[in-house]
């Protein structure tokens, strides 16, 4: 069997790079060894989102009050919540099922193994071995849960995100190590849901890749809705010999035991390029990672990665983009090159945080003279009457060309409103075209135009 392009793995990477080369005249064929979609669609993006907003609607009942209302006998059912992201997910897949027929995309069900010569093992889940080859192959085969030496995962008391999502029984107390987008978002749901929940983070704040503002005000909020926070923490030993886990945690002041039903590792991703015949084919890789130029290509003519095994962000749209860019490249379209700076990242717990670009302390690391605007979200009109005053926008500009460096944001829908920020930086937007830019009234996305306004001493409602 011989293919323009075979594409190993189904994820965002895999099934968007797939059509879009189908879309370019190629014969395509994906490898997935699981379900189309890939962890994003199964077992990530997609079902997380429909589990936090479970959480959400059911944090709504419970506060009606506040909203003028009325309602009694609140409660949920943990099981029906998990079962509902369950088919949100299966609902997915079979819509990817749905477009590789569409696109006349060969789905090769199994594990790909690459080979020298533009080849493909594909084994199925019988331990059959089917050879094809291709012009071009393109690794997506993703990444899972990192596992700490420490902290090994069992699947029941300790568990990743998969057992996350499908847990039979809601734990009454849990523990979740790491406070990256996957470890708050579970934080938050589980919370929400009534779950007695503790966040240990080796850093000094919660999710510390984003501005400090931000980092700060997400900390309040989690403490606020009872959340125990522990920063400049590490879990360096579990005991799992009992009903449930006892967990040693190393602070500042000392040694403190935890105990809980359960603990999360939420402490990143390890990626899946282990027995994929990489090093059959000479394919050269570093620090878990596999090497690429900017249009994907690796050290091997012919074969290509994508996705989390690449350096990058590990987020779902960016893996899409870099199949895009790579399938444009092969049929030679020229596309520009993934300007890795302008990536918006978003995390989906409540409150909600969205940025891209510089954070202050970068700008300020990069020699800028800077001009910073915020304006928060209790000032809004739109938020106060929706009763999602909390959080912000901040906005930050080099004051010598106008020039949009970084957006951060933090509070409802946030995550929605991040793409005025990364289109106006591709086009390169200065501050006064955007706040000359009229904002429609009574929205969230006012706050934007508002943080602008602030950052050039022009701000009408604070």
């Amino acid at each position: 069997m011989k293919y323009d392009i075979i594409i190993i793995g189904s994820g965002p990477g895999g099934y968007v790079t797939a059509i879009r080369a189908s879309q370019l005249g190629f014969k395509v064929a994906v490898v997935e060894k699981e379900n189309l979609g890939g962890i994003c669609l199964n077992w990530g993006c997609i079902p997380t989102k429909a589990l936090l907003k479970s959480a959400q609607v059911y944090d709504y009942l419970k506060h009606v009050d506040a909203y003028g209302l009325k309602a009694k006998e609140i409660d949920k059912d943990f099981t029906a919540v998990v079962q509902r992201s369950r088919n949100v997910a299966d609902g997915m897949s079979k819509g990817v099922q749905f477009l590789m027929k569409k696109n006349k995309i060969d789905v090769l069900d199994g594990l790909g193994k690459v080979k020298p010569g533009k080849k493909v093992d594909v084994t199925d889940n019988k331990g059959k071995t089917t050879e094809y080859s291709a012009d071009h192959i393109i690794i997506a085969t993703g990444a899972r849960s990192r596992e700490l030496p420490f902290l090994p995962i069992d699947g029941k008391k300790v568990i990743g995100y998969r057992e996350a999502m499908t847990l039979a029984k809601q734990p009454k107390k849990m523990i979740v190590v790491g406070s990256g987008a996957i470890g708050v978002e579970f934080a938050y749901f589980y919370n929400a849901m009534g779950t007695e929940v503790t966040i240990v983070e080796f850093l000094p704040n919660l999710v510390p890749l984003e501005d400090i503002d931000v980092s700060k005000q997400f900390e309040r909020s989690f403490k606020k809705s009872g959340i125990k926070v522990m920063t400049n923490s590490s879990v360096t030993s579990v005991d799992t010999s009992g009903n449930g886990i006892k967990a040693t945690v190393k602070t500042k002041k000392g040694e403190e035991v935890l105990e809980a039903d359960v603990i999360l590792s939420a402490v990143g991703i390890k990626t899946n390029i282990e027995n994929i015949g990489l090093e059959d084919v000479g394919i050269a890789t570093d620090k878990d990672k596999i090497l690429v130029n900017s249009y994907y290509q690796t050290n091997i003519p012919g074969y290509y990665a994508i996705g989390d095994v690449v350096d990058g962000p590990a987020l779902a749209h960016v893996a899409s983009a870099e199949g895009i860019t790579c399938v444009e490249k092969i049929g030679g379209l020229n596309p520009e090159a993934i300007d890795y700076g302008n990536v918006p990242g978003c995390t989906y717990a409540t409150p909600e945080i969205a940025s891209v670009g510089m954070t202050e302390a970068e700008a300020k690391e990069a020699g800028y003279e800077l001009k910073i605007g915020k304006f928060p979200f209790s000032a809004s009109g739109k938020a106060s009457a929706a009763g999602t005053t909390e959080g912000f926008v901040k906005v930050i500009f080099d004051a010598k060309y106008g020039e949009w460096l970084g957006c951060h944001m933090i509070g409802a829908g946030v995550t929605d409103m991040i793409a005025e920020a990364v289109l106006g930086r591709k086009l390169e937007t200065t501050g006064h075209e955007v706040l000359k830019a009229i904002h429609p009234h009574p929205t969230m996305s006012e706050a934007v135009m508002e943080a602008v306004a602030d950052a050039y001493d022009e701000v009408i409602h604070l």
